[in-house]
């Protein structure tokens, strides 16, 4: 670690700094990042990289703020009716997809059955079982007809994994190669691993965009980014890697955004295979990990640890989770107890660029397991070999960056209900869990909510299927021309509609 961040520094510092900036004075955005997207269906996409691409060609029903409210996008308003069994939306008029077609209620009708169809793999399929029909009254108006009362339904609405896609791409479109939103940007050129290029869209609903386009460059080392940044030759940086972004503190000449994630760092653990098969060998690894050893080690400090639900409104003490402190003594008795005194051998996967953090974090798992007998293979690989692995369970144990949501069933529901899209990666589910899920999708008091989710969190953490670490910050970079950018927790680029650049 200490090697790293001397590296860093001499490779910073040896950066010339040109006095003003080298690029042209256009209104074209120059944004890089250290991670490409992994497709261009929105609707089977699970990368961060790739929702930070597609939320700005692609819109949902409805969005979050900066906060995590609900606010309007496609739909301008939304009711449900007495018992939560009906949600009826009203959507906006006069809104046009980028090849000039007009969106209507059949195009949320098509995209949400095509969504819900298994063969299509939607990432985000558990949070809409509900939907039992979809009536289309008129062009304007869409009725969710649901199977049983759905208070989350709405929040599992604002998310790229339900954006809104023409009929007709449902029918004949390739998904594969083509994006074909309502946003604020149109895809122009994409090369994979290199350079993305969007135009704005005249005819977006929307006040804006106030920029002519965004070019987005792939640059895999983030501390070039930075160098980049500082050299005037780009004017916004993604950062994911807390040592480099924590240089720019005190940097004057960079503009820093640092906001708390609801994302999550997690050892998701795979308990089809055996050993982790055996409660207590899962128990005794949890006992095992000093959570902030593996955050001071990975990122700095930069963030606290957590239980599963990163959401304020939900959160429960961590001495409340069953071994969250690290006590050796009691995994070594729990390793006993299965049987696995003499320890084994653990593959764990980490994608070498989403998180930057995850090798860092691997490493000081890897010793910590040490410990108690377990011996840990760290196998690395690029991001979209990964996530083929990941999606496909095809792990022991992965090291893993996954996404919160404001509502803790739309957080978790596709891997701890039993008809869990990603039921397929999480390889774990009991009755206890499942029931917990299924009473706080009904349950409307706020109360009551708060009681079930604090026992399905509790749970959770004791039969440990995953051991929870940490969440970090959100960071993004900018010069101090760009105007307008709102950060958010969710680490979304959605208000780039509102970006102006005042050089």
């Amino acid at each position: 670690m200490i090697k790293r961040i001397a590296f860093l520094l001499v490779f910073l510092l040896a950066v010339v700094v040109s006095p003003g900036m080298a690029q042209d004075e256009s209104n074209v955005l120059v944004m890089a990042r250290a991670a490409d997207t992994t497709g261009l269906d929105p609707h089977t996409q699970t990368a961060f990289a790739s929702f930070r691409l597609l939320e700005l060609i692609y819109e949902p029903l409805v969005d979050l703020d900066a906060d995590l409210n609900i606010i309007p996008a496609l739909a301008e308003s939304w009711s449900f009716n007495n018992d939560a069994t009906q949600l009826t939306l009203n959507l906006r008029p006069d809104v046009v997809f980028h090849d000039g077609s007009d969106m209507t209620s059949e195009d949320v009708r098509a995209t949400f059955e095509r969504i819900l169809d298994e063969e299509t793999a939607a990432a985000a399929r558990a949070n809409y079982l509900s939907i039992e029909s979809i009536d289309t009254p008129d062009d304007l108006t869409v009725i969710f007809n649901l199977s049983e009362p759905d208070v989350p339904l709405l929040t599992a609405l604002a998310t790229t994994n339900a954006a809104i896609v023409p009929s007709e791409m449902v029918e004949n479109g390739d998904f594969a190669s083509t994006a074909i939103g309502t946003g604020p940007f149109k895809l122009e050129s994409w090369t994979p691993e290199e350079v993305t290029t969007l135009g704005a869209n005249a005819d977006w609903w929307g006040e804006g965009p106030f920029i002519d386009g965004i070019e987005i460059r792939i640059i895999p080392d983030e501390a070039s980014i930075l160098a980049a940044l500082r050299a005037g030759e780009i004017d916004f940086g993604l950062l994911n890697d807390p040592i480099i972004a924590t240089l720019l503190i005190g940097d004057d000449s960079v503009v820093l955004n640092r906001v708390p994630a609801i994302a999550y760092h997690v050892l998701q653990l795979n308990p089809s295979r055996a050993p982790l098969d055996i409660l207590e060998v899962r128990q005794a690894m949890s006992c095992a990990i000093d959570r902030q050893e593996v955050l001071d080690t990975a990122s700095l400090g930069e963030g606290s640890v957590t239980g599963p639900l990163t959401i304020p409104a939900f959160s429960v003490p961590l001495e409340e989770f069953f071994c969250y402190e690290k006590d050796v003594d009691r995994a070594r008795e729990l390793m006993a107890q299965a049987g696995m005194e003499e320890g084994f051998t653990l593959n764990v996967i980490a994608a070498t660029g989403e998180p930057p953090t995850a090798v860092s974090e691997a490493q000081s798992i890897q010793a910590q397991l040490a410990e108690i007998g377990i011996t840990v293979e760290i196998e690395t690989m690029e991001l979209g070999v990964y996530v083929d692995r990941w999606l496909a369970g095809d792990f022991d144990a992965a090291v893993a960056l996954n996404g919160g949501r404001p509502d803790p069933y739309t957080m978790y529901a596709r891997y701890w209900t039993k008809n869990g899209n990603l039921q397929g990666v999480a390889n774990y589910i009991d009755d206890t869990l499942d029931t917990l899920m299924a009473e706080g999708k009904i349950e409307t008091n706020p109360d009551a909510r708060y009681a079930i989710f604090t026992d399905f969190q509790k749970h959770l953490v004791e039969v440990a299927p995953w051991i929870w670490l940490y969440n970090g910050y959100e960071y993004t970079a900018q010069q101090p021309y760009v105007q307008g950018f709102v950060p958010s927790p969710t680490d979304s680029l959605v208000s780039f509609r509102q970006v102006t650049l005042d050089r």
